[in-house]
């Protein structure tokens, strides 16, 4: 074919996509994912799958439970702060909390991290807060995907997904109407938003002309952005020392929809979950959220954690161990609620109008 008429050459890197950006990335990570090494996961990076040994985890009889999340639209504000690393910790959390709600032990993750031009320092920040997360969840980072796609993300934005596989003994499994009437439930606490809702929380900020940069208007000693990317709590070893404690019947991770959709996933529809609020007062991020949003009360708890991050459902003669074990972990979990038989709403919230005014 002719080129006369085509006389500079055209390459990868001109067309946006930079192969020696995305090698170095792999280089600078590694040493991230071998601290997350655990008895059947390798941190090899840079083959064609990753490899995990389930028979090494020591399991007898396993089903495998997988999981796959995001963090939404946190990541807009981590992008306009320049806060990165915590993303990491919520993509790995969304999807190991997740796996623990049918009793299953995270074992292995693996992260696609997509971009419109590869940023090898932010995404090495991100990458090092999933091994933070892998780590937290007792799992291994054992392989991933970096796409650069430039025409489909601008500039210094990039977009994330995590994929968690987990394993429990098919004899333990959590499963769906495992709770029962008078069942106890016990919470863990959250460390803010964690990763739902912040579509409201960017759509308030704009609304109250704030910048993210600036010091936050209900704590003072760090920036807005800082205050409101607080990463998602990991309940691996709260939700571990539950389950050997026995008696445990379900576990909520409390999530998008919140304290009205969560819980009901864990019991029959002959059931509610009756939660006393006066335990612990709003966080001082939910008391701004709620007030400077002129939120209502069923508004609020259905888009938000509300400082509960996780319920463990136990049978009522096992309460008083397993919160011991629990708290054992270094866990400030509490006795929220209990399941009642089913009137007109599947959650109850007990002193809303007292505690959340």
């Amino acid at each position: 074919m002719d080129n006369k008429n085509n006389p500079s050459e055209i390459t990868y890197r001109d067309s946006g996509v930079d192969i020696d950006a995305g090698n170095a990335l792999i280089n600078s990570i590694k040493p991230h994912a071998k601290r997350t090494v655990n008895k059947g996961g390798q941190a090899d990076l840079g083959g064609f799958g990753g490899l995990f040994d389930l028979k090494a985890c020591g399991y007898s009889d396993p089903v495998l439970v997988a999981a796959t999340d995001g963090v939404g639209t946190k990541l807009e504000i981590a992008h306009q702060s320049g806060i990165h690393r915590g993303l990491g910790i919520d993509l790995v959390a969304m999807c190991a909390n997740d796996l623990l709600a049918q009793g299953a032990m995270p074992l292995f993750f693996l992260d696609y991290f997509a971009t419109g031009k590869l940023e090898i320092d932010v995404a090495t920040e991100v990458v090092a807060g999933i091994a933070d997360g892998c780590l937290e969840a007792g799992c291994a980072l054992i392989g991933g995907e970096t796409a650069e796609m430039p025409g489909i993300y601008q500039n210094g934005q990039y977009d994330l997904a995590g994929f968690c596989v987990g394993a429990v003994e098919r004899d333990k499994m959590l499963t769906p109407n495992m709770v029962g009437y008078g069942d106890v439930a016990i919470a863990l606490p959250s460390s803010g938003i964690h990763a739902n809702g912040f579509s409201l929380v960017r759509n308030l900020v704009k609304r109250e002309g704030l910048d993210y940069n600036a010091p936050s208007p209900f704590d003072k000693t760090m920036s807005l952005a800082m205050s409101v990317l607080a990463p998602t709590r990991i309940y691996r070893d709260a939700v571990a020392a539950a389950l050997l404690s026995g008696g445990v019947t379900g576990f909520s991770h409390i999530t998008g929809g919140g304290l009205i959709e969560n819980p009901p996933r864990c019991y029959a529809e002959d059931l509610c979950l009756r939660i006393s609020l006066k335990h612990r007062p709003l966080l001082p991020v939910f008391q701004w959220i709620k007030f400077a949003g002129n939120m209502s009360d069923s508004e609020f708890a259905r888009t938000f954690n509300c400082g509960i991050g996780g319920l463990i459902f136990v049978s009522k003669e096992n309460a008083d161990t397993v919160l011991r074990a629990v708290q054992e972990t270094g866990e400030d979990a509490w006795i929220a609620g209990q399941i009642e038989k089913r009137g007109d709403e599947s959650v109850i919230l007990d002193g809303a109008q007292d505690v959340w005014r």
